[in-house]
């Protein structure tokens, strides 16, 4: 019962920070040229999708 109230959580928490960047990154676009920028987003992205599918397997629980 634990282990599915957190991942929403996670999920939630990962997808606030995710949305965090973003709005400081449209205040600055020279951190686009940063490659690793790419890559975190893109790797906090794919998470938030893979918690949510788990969340929605599970019957939202």
């Amino acid at each position: 019962m634990q282990e599915a109230q957190t991942g929403p959580r996670r999920s939630d928490l990962l997808a606030r920070l995710t949305l965090s960047a973003l709005d400081q990154l449209a205040e600055d676009p020279s951190c686009w040229r940063e490659p690793m920028v790419h890559r975190a987003l893109l790797v906090s992205g794919l998470s938030v999708l893979i918690s949510s599918l788990a969340v929605v397997e599970n019957g939202g629980a």
